[in-house]
């Protein structure tokens, strides 16, 4: 099953909706909103076309369907400016098909293309394989947030934030002469 991977638009909309509703909810607690909700998704676009959000999708080449999104959240008008939030989130059908780093290579263009100089991502600790991804390309643990999420049935769960150095990461890389991971 091969897939492609584009940009995020406004005509999107159904076609997450659709996919978020079969995502566990355990999946979507990191995102700090639940993307099965429409007026969640329709401020994730609007942010998109803002330009606050580089959003991307990675969709089945034969049907169509939704396989995974990533997501560069920044602010350019808060106290870190220079600190992308990177969101990454692949269909459970789909991990370890190597689907998550193409999306994640996406947001690291973008965040290059903005001048971004820190990523961080957030997961809880038990996502192993979310975890295991991010850190070989080039995140490392930041801190553990105590029951930060809580779940619809009320159990919370632990937070953790991952971080990666975009400038001593690009040095590394050139330094290597790696290509995308460190």
């Amino acid at each position: 099953m091969s897939h492609r991977i584009r940009k995020l638009g406004g005509g999107d909309r159904d076609a997450l909706l659709d996919w978020a509703g079969q995502v566990p909810e355990h999946d979507l607690l990191f995102l700090g909103r639940d993307l099965r909700h429409r007026r969640v998704v329709e401020a994730w676009l609007a942010a998109i076309a803002d330009g606050w959000i580089d959003g991307f999708v990675a969709e089945d080449e034969d049907t169509g369907e939704v396989l995974g999104t990533a997501a560069l959240v920044r602010d350019p008008l808060g106290w870190s400016p220079h600190v992308g939030e990177v969101r990454l989130l692949v269909s459970a059908l789909r991990r370890g098909a190597g689907l998550g780093r193409d999306l994640l290579e996406c947001a690291f263009q973008a965040a290059e293309a903005h001048g971004t100089e820190k990523l961080t991502a957030a997961m809880t600790p038990d996502q192993q394989g979310a975890v295991a991804l991010f850190e070989s390309m080039g995140f490392r643990a930041e801190a553990c947030l105590r029951d930060q999420v809580r779940g619809r049935d009320g159990v919370a769960h632990d937070l953790v934030v991952l971080s990666r150095d975009t400038r001593r990461a690009a040095a590394r890389q050139a330094a290597f002469g790696l290509g995308g991971a460190e």
